[in-house]
C-alpha cells in the first residue's frame, strides 16, 4: 500500500515539473514590430475577405510624410503553418466554423504571442465578422507590440529622480539609456538618440490650460512653436523647429495615466532650413493643477521609413506617470 502511495506521489510531482518545463521551454516569438501574419486560404486572401482584411490593416499611418501602412503583412494558407511560422509574435487566423467567433489567446506556441481568430459560416459572414471588428484587429496587435517594447525599455533606463524637469513639473517618463540628455532646466527636458539613419527626440513641459477647451489645436501649437523657438535651434543660427503649416495634424482624444488627452500626428519642420520629419504629441488634461502636461517624440531621419520609429516614440511617451 505504502509503496502504491510513494508511486502515485511520485508520477504527480513527475506531471507537476513536466507542466512547468514545459512553461519554460517554449521558444521565443519571432518577427518584427507591427508585423502580423495572417493563416487564410490563398482563395480568400486573394477575393472579397482579403480585400476587406487588406482595408484594415493596410491602411495608412497618419501623421508621416510618406505613405505607410498600419502592419507588414505575411499570408501562408494553412496547410503551409508550420513551426517556423508558429514562432510569429502576432498571428491572425481567418476561416469558417459553423459557429460565428471573434477570440484571442496567449502564448499559445511560442512567448511573447499572441494569436486572433476569426471565424464565421461563409464568406458573407466572415466578411461582416471582420468589418464589425475593425477597431479590436487593429488595438489587439497594437497593444502586443507596445507592451512587448515597452518592458524591454524599461530594463535600462534613466533615473528619474535625478532629471530636474520631472521633479520640477511632478511627472515623468521610462527614458530609455539609449537617449542622452540635451536640455534640462526644470522646465523643459529634452532627450536625443542618435542612430545611424538619424535622430529620435523625446520632450516634456507644461504650459497653461486653456479656459474654454482644453484640446484647442490652435493653443497647443502655438505653444509647441514658442517652445520649438526657444529651446530647439536648427543647425543655423537663427533657425528652429516649427510646427509645419502646410499639414494639419491628425487628433484624436484618449486615455493616458487615467486622464483625459489629446493625440496629435504631425510633420515639423526648421524655420530657414531644408530639415524635418514627423511628431507624435500627446497633451494631458492635468485638471487638479489647472494645466497641459506636453510630452512628445520627433524624429528626423530622411533616408528611411519612419512608421516604426514614431511607434517607438510612442511606446516611451505611453510610459509617463504623474506622481
Amino acid at each position: 500500500m505504502l509503496k502504491k502511495i510513494t508511486l502515485l506521489v511520485l508520477v504527480f510531482i513527475l506531471t507537476i515539473s513536466c507542466s512547468k518545463d514545459d512553461k519554460i521551454t517554449l521558444v521565443r516569438s519571432t518577427g518584427r514590430i507591427n508585423h502580423v501574419l495572417i493563416v487564410i486560404k490563398n482563395s480568400d486572401w486573394q477575393g472579397e475577405v482579403g480585400d476587406a482584411l487588406r482595408e484594415i490593416i493596410a491602411q495608412p499611418v497618419a501623421g508621416l510624410p510618406q505613405e505607410e501602412t498600419q502592419f507588414s503583412i505575411t499570408q501562408v494558407p494553412p496547410n503551409t503553418f508550420n513551426n517556423l511560422f508558429k514562432r510569429t509574435r502576432n498571428i491572425m487566423f481567418v476561416g469558417y466554423d459553423k459557429k460565428e467567433n471573434f477570440y484571442t489567446n496567449t502564448n499559445i506556441y511560442a512567448n511573447p504571442q499572441i494569436t486572433l481568430s476569426i471565424l464565421s459560416e461563409n464568406k458573407e459572414a466572415l466578411i461582416e465578422n471582420i468589418n464589425t471588428h475593425k477597431k479590436e484587429i487593429l488595438s489587439t496587435f497594437k497593444k502586443n507590440d507596445l507592451n512587448l517594447y515597452q518592458k524591454r525599455i524599461t530594463k535600462d533606463s534613466h533615473d528619474t529622480k535625478t532629471l530636474k524637469t520631472f521633479d520640477n513639473l511632478n511627472f515623468y517618463l521610462k527614458i530609455p539609456s539609449s537617449y542622452k540628455q540635451v536640455e534640462d532646466d526644470g522646465d523643459f527636458l529634452w532627450f536625443r538618440n542618435t542612430f545611424t539613419k538619424g535622430l529620435l527626440n523625446i520632450i516634456a513641459y507644461e504650459i497653461p490650460k486653456p479656459l474654454d477647451n482644453p484640446f484647442d489645436l490652435d493653443y497647443i501649437l502655438k505653444y509647441r512653436d514658442s517652445i520649438g523657438k526657444k529651446y530647439i535651434p536648427g543647425q543655423f543660427e537663427n533657425t528652429y523647429m516649427k510646427t509645419e503649416p502646410q499639414y494639419t495634424p491628425t487628433t484624436k482624444e484618449v486615455k493616458l495615466v487615467g486622464k483625459n488627452a489629446l493625440e496629435s500626428r504631425g510633420l515639423w519642420f526648421v524655420e530657414g532650413d531644408y530639415m524635418g520629419g514627423p511628431f507624435i504629441s500627446y497633451a494631458i488634461d492635468d485638471d487638479e493643477n489647472n494645466r497641459l502636461i506636453i510630452i512628445e517624440g520627433f524624429s528626423y531621419s530622411p533616408s528611411s521609413k519612419k512608421r516604426d520609429i514614431v511607434f517607438e516614440m510612442e511606446a516611451i511617451l505611453k510610459t509617463v506617470k504623474i506622481n
